[in-house]
Protein backbone atom coordinates (compact mmCIF):
# COMPACT_ATOMS: atom_id res chain seq x y z
CA UNK A 1 0.00 0.00 0.00
CA UNK A 2 1.39 3.40 -1.01
CA UNK A 3 2.11 6.01 1.64
CA UNK A 4 -0.22 9.01 1.76
CA UNK A 5 1.91 11.78 0.22
CA UNK A 6 -0.70 14.45 1.05
CA UNK A 7 -1.18 13.96 4.82
CA UNK A 8 -2.22 17.58 5.46
CA UNK A 9 -5.60 16.89 3.81
CA UNK A 10 -6.44 14.46 6.60
CA UNK A 11 -5.93 17.21 9.22
CA UNK A 12 -7.72 20.10 7.50
CA UNK A 13 -11.28 21.08 8.42
CA UNK A 14 -13.78 18.91 6.58
CA UNK A 15 -16.21 20.32 4.06
CA UNK A 16 -19.05 19.60 6.50
CA UNK A 17 -17.30 21.62 9.22
CA UNK A 18 -16.77 24.56 6.86
CA UNK A 19 -20.37 24.48 5.63
CA UNK A 20 -21.61 24.34 9.21
CA UNK A 21 -19.46 27.38 10.05
CA UNK A 22 -20.93 29.33 7.10
CA UNK A 23 -24.45 28.01 7.53
CA UNK A 24 -24.76 27.17 3.84
CA UNK A 25 -23.93 24.49 1.30
CA UNK A 26 -21.31 25.01 -1.40
CA UNK A 27 -22.22 24.48 -5.05
CA UNK A 28 -21.07 25.43 -8.55
CA UNK A 29 -23.38 27.28 -10.93
CA UNK A 30 -21.65 26.95 -14.30
CA UNK A 31 -22.90 29.55 -16.81
CA UNK A 32 -22.15 28.61 -20.41
CA UNK A 33 -23.07 30.41 -23.62
CA UNK A 34 -21.66 32.58 -26.37
CA UNK A 35 -19.68 35.72 -25.70
CA UNK A 36 -22.19 38.51 -25.08
CA UNK A 37 -25.02 36.14 -24.15
CA UNK A 38 -25.39 37.64 -20.67
CA UNK A 39 -23.56 35.10 -18.51
CA UNK A 40 -21.64 37.62 -16.41
CA UNK A 41 -24.52 40.09 -16.22
CA UNK A 42 -26.87 37.43 -14.87
CA UNK A 43 -24.20 36.12 -12.48
CA UNK A 44 -23.63 39.62 -11.08
CA UNK A 45 -27.36 39.91 -10.39
CA UNK A 46 -27.43 36.46 -8.80
CA UNK A 47 -24.47 37.34 -6.59
CA UNK A 48 -26.22 40.48 -5.32
CA UNK A 49 -29.53 38.70 -4.68
CA UNK A 50 -27.87 35.83 -2.84
CA UNK A 51 -25.80 38.28 -0.79
CA UNK A 52 -29.05 39.95 0.34
CA UNK A 53 -30.10 36.54 1.67
CA UNK A 54 -26.81 36.10 3.53
CA UNK A 55 -25.34 33.60 1.05
CA UNK A 56 -21.59 33.88 0.45
CA UNK A 57 -20.79 33.76 -3.29
CA UNK A 58 -17.78 34.11 -5.55
CA UNK A 59 -17.84 34.88 -9.28
CA UNK A 60 -15.18 33.30 -11.48
CA UNK A 61 -15.26 35.03 -14.86
CA UNK A 62 -13.23 34.83 -18.05
CA UNK A 63 -11.90 38.33 -17.54
CA UNK A 64 -10.67 37.93 -13.96
CA UNK A 65 -9.26 34.43 -14.58
CA UNK A 66 -7.50 35.10 -17.88
CA UNK A 67 -5.91 38.25 -16.45
CA UNK A 68 -4.38 36.25 -13.61
CA UNK A 69 -4.10 32.50 -13.08
CA UNK A 70 -4.58 31.69 -16.78
CA UNK A 71 -2.74 34.66 -18.32
CA UNK A 72 -0.35 32.27 -20.08
CA UNK A 73 -3.12 30.54 -22.07
CA UNK A 74 -4.44 31.32 -25.55
CA UNK A 75 -7.55 30.02 -27.33
CA UNK A 76 -6.35 26.82 -29.00
CA UNK A 77 -8.31 23.65 -28.18
CA UNK A 78 -5.54 22.57 -25.78
CA UNK A 79 -5.43 25.95 -24.04
CA UNK A 80 -9.23 26.15 -23.77
CA UNK A 81 -9.24 22.72 -22.12
CA UNK A 82 -6.47 23.70 -19.70
CA UNK A 83 -8.28 26.99 -18.96
CA UNK A 84 -11.42 25.08 -17.94
CA UNK A 85 -9.45 22.45 -16.03
CA UNK A 86 -7.73 25.10 -13.89
CA UNK A 87 -10.99 26.97 -13.35
CA UNK A 88 -12.74 23.78 -12.26
CA UNK A 89 -9.93 22.91 -9.83
CA UNK A 90 -10.04 26.40 -8.29
CA UNK A 91 -13.84 26.30 -8.29
CA UNK A 92 -13.81 22.98 -6.45
CA UNK A 93 -11.77 24.61 -3.66
CA UNK A 94 -14.45 27.28 -3.27
CA UNK A 95 -17.29 24.74 -3.39
CA UNK A 96 -15.55 22.54 -0.82
CA UNK A 97 -15.26 25.60 1.42
CA UNK A 98 -19.05 26.00 1.35
CA UNK A 99 -19.16 28.92 -1.09
CA UNK A 100 -21.76 29.22 -3.85
CA UNK A 101 -19.49 29.67 -6.86
CA UNK A 102 -20.71 31.28 -10.09
CA UNK A 103 -18.50 30.41 -13.06
CA UNK A 104 -19.03 32.35 -16.30
CA UNK A 105 -17.19 30.75 -19.20
CA UNK A 106 -18.04 30.13 -22.83
CA UNK A 107 -16.82 26.52 -22.32
CA UNK A 108 -17.89 25.72 -25.89
CA UNK A 109 -17.96 21.92 -26.02
CA UNK A 110 -19.79 19.19 -24.15
CA UNK A 111 -16.45 17.49 -23.56
CA UNK A 112 -14.92 20.54 -21.88
CA UNK A 113 -17.99 21.07 -19.67
CA UNK A 114 -17.94 17.39 -18.72
CA UNK A 115 -14.32 17.84 -17.65
CA UNK A 116 -15.42 20.61 -15.26
CA UNK A 117 -18.37 18.53 -14.03
CA UNK A 118 -16.08 15.56 -13.33
CA UNK A 119 -13.63 17.68 -11.33
CA UNK A 120 -16.28 19.50 -9.31
CA UNK A 121 -18.62 16.54 -8.88
CA UNK A 122 -22.04 15.82 -10.37
CA UNK A 123 -23.92 16.64 -7.15
CA UNK A 124 -22.40 20.12 -6.88
CA UNK A 125 -22.41 21.10 -10.58
CA UNK A 126 -25.44 23.01 -11.92
CA UNK A 127 -25.21 24.02 -15.57
CA UNK A 128 -26.99 27.18 -16.71
CA UNK A 129 -27.10 27.57 -20.47
CA UNK A 130 -27.49 31.21 -21.44
CA UNK A 131 -28.95 30.45 -24.87
CA UNK A 132 -29.14 33.99 -26.27
CA UNK A 133 -28.95 33.80 -30.11
CA UNK A 134 -25.71 34.83 -31.80
CA UNK A 135 -27.43 37.72 -33.60
CA UNK A 136 -28.27 39.31 -30.25
CA UNK A 137 -24.79 38.56 -28.88
CA UNK A 138 -23.26 40.36 -31.88
CA UNK A 139 -25.60 43.31 -31.43
CA UNK A 140 -24.46 43.67 -27.80
CA UNK A 141 -20.78 43.26 -28.68
CA UNK A 142 -19.26 45.98 -26.49
CA UNK A 143 -15.73 44.61 -26.91
CA UNK A 144 -15.97 44.49 -30.72
CA UNK A 145 -14.87 40.86 -30.74
CA UNK A 146 -17.48 39.55 -33.18
CA UNK A 147 -16.67 42.26 -35.73
CA UNK A 148 -12.95 41.50 -35.39
CA UNK A 149 -13.61 37.76 -35.70
CA UNK A 150 -15.68 38.28 -38.86
CA UNK A 151 -12.77 40.27 -40.33
CA UNK A 152 -10.45 37.36 -39.49
CA UNK A 153 -8.55 39.33 -36.84
CA UNK A 154 -9.50 36.99 -33.98
CA UNK A 155 -8.73 33.32 -34.54
CA UNK A 156 -10.78 30.48 -33.05
CA UNK A 157 -13.61 32.76 -31.94
CA UNK A 158 -16.55 30.70 -30.67
CA UNK A 159 -19.66 31.04 -32.81
CA UNK A 160 -17.74 32.46 -35.79
CA UNK A 161 -14.55 30.50 -36.50
CA UNK A 162 -14.85 27.91 -33.72
CA UNK A 163 -17.88 25.77 -32.84
CA UNK A 164 -20.22 26.03 -29.87
CA UNK A 165 -22.02 22.88 -28.76
CA UNK A 166 -25.24 23.70 -26.92
CA UNK A 167 -25.68 21.72 -23.69
CA UNK A 168 -28.02 18.76 -24.11
CA UNK A 169 -29.41 18.65 -20.56
CA UNK A 170 -28.64 21.87 -18.67
CA UNK A 171 -30.08 22.41 -15.21
CA UNK A 172 -31.55 25.68 -16.56
CA UNK A 173 -31.73 27.35 -19.95
CA UNK A 174 -32.16 31.14 -20.15
CA UNK A 175 -32.45 33.29 -23.28
CA UNK A 176 -31.67 36.83 -22.16
CA UNK A 177 -33.00 38.25 -25.42
CA UNK A 178 -36.47 37.08 -24.32
CA UNK A 179 -36.35 36.89 -20.53
CA UNK A 180 -35.74 40.23 -18.76
CA UNK A 181 -32.63 40.44 -16.58
CA UNK A 182 -34.58 40.48 -13.31
CA UNK A 183 -36.48 37.33 -14.30
CA UNK A 184 -33.28 35.62 -15.46
CA UNK A 185 -31.61 36.41 -12.14
CA UNK A 186 -34.62 35.27 -10.10
CA UNK A 187 -34.82 31.98 -12.02
CA UNK A 188 -31.21 31.16 -11.10
CA UNK A 189 -31.58 32.39 -7.51
CA UNK A 190 -34.64 30.17 -6.98
CA UNK A 191 -32.73 27.16 -8.30
CA UNK A 192 -29.76 27.89 -6.01
CA UNK A 193 -31.98 28.36 -2.96
CA UNK A 194 -33.77 25.06 -3.64
CA UNK A 195 -30.42 23.27 -3.89
CA UNK A 196 -28.79 24.71 -0.78
CA UNK A 197 -31.89 24.33 1.39
CA UNK A 198 -32.32 20.61 0.57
Amino acid sequence: MADNIYPIYDRMLSREERERQLGQRGMMVWFTGLSGSGKSTVALGVERELAKRGILCRILDGDNIRAGINSNLGFSQEDRRENIRRIAEVGKLFVDTGIVTLACFVSPTEDIRQLARNIIGEKDFKEVYVSTPIEECERRDVKGLYARARRGEVKDFTGISAPFEAPQNPTLSIDTSVLPLEDSVNTVVEMVMREIED
